[in-house]
């Protein structure tokens, strides 16, 4: 079902719509693009059942954000949150659940007509910090980070962001790159990876 998915994602994945006054666009400068998926993490991760996130907490960032749940639209790009939302985080519900085996997806807009929103600093994250998801059922799936990149929107990395991992993974997602007036939309999407280090 992946490759179905790759062009609506790929050149979908999120879009700012945003015209708020800006001097510059959010940072940029993150590190290189993995040229594969993150591998597996060696230690062992314990298995828990499926529950979907309620709540996103990224401190170095100052995040702390409720997770409504997101599907695809009729033509096959994924949803988002609305922008009236925009503090608000999503979860692809088709992908895995924080914890379990393979990549959870949360993404957010970086900002609106009104100015920054939830995922405003998310270029800003580096390697080795943490993530923490609260599930539905009261767990909490803490996350390392592992890297970041920013992609043009039509070179989006489908499989390195959706494909099957083996292990507990995470990636979050938001706008980023130069913003083009004339469409309205932002070029890149900046993308942070990461692994399960603990459920609790």
């Amino acid at each position: 079902m992946l490759p179905a998915l790759a062009a609506a994602l790929g050149a979908a994945a999120l879009i700012a719509m945003s015209s708020w006054p800006r001097s510059a666009a959010p940072p940029t400068a993150l590190a290189p693009a993995p040229a594969t998926a993150v591998p597996a993490p060696a230690a062992a991760t314990p298995r828990v059942p499926a529950s979907p996130p309620v709540r996103v907490e990224i401190p170095g960032i100052g995040v702390r954000a409720k997770v409504m749940n997101l599907g695809l639209n009729p033509d096959g790009t994924l949803e988002v949150p609305p922008l009236s939302k925009a503090d608000q985080t999503g979860w692809y519900e088709r992908g895995a659940a924080p914890g379990t085996a393979g990549p959870t997806v949360i993404v957010g807009h970086v900002d609106t007509a009104d100015g920054p929103a939830v995922f405003s600093r998310l270029g800003e994250l580096r390697p080795g910090e943490r993530v923490r998801v609260t599930r539905a059922d009261g767990r909490i799936a803490t996350f390392r980070l592992d890297a970041l990149e920013s992609v043009r929107k039509d070179a989006f990395p489908t499989q390195r962001v959706y494909g099957d991992v083996a292990y507990p993974a995470i990636r979050l997602i938001t706008c980023g790159g130069d913003f083009d007036r004339t469409s309205g939309h932002y070029l890149n999407n900046t993308i942070a990876y990461g692994h399960l280090v603990s459920i609790t």
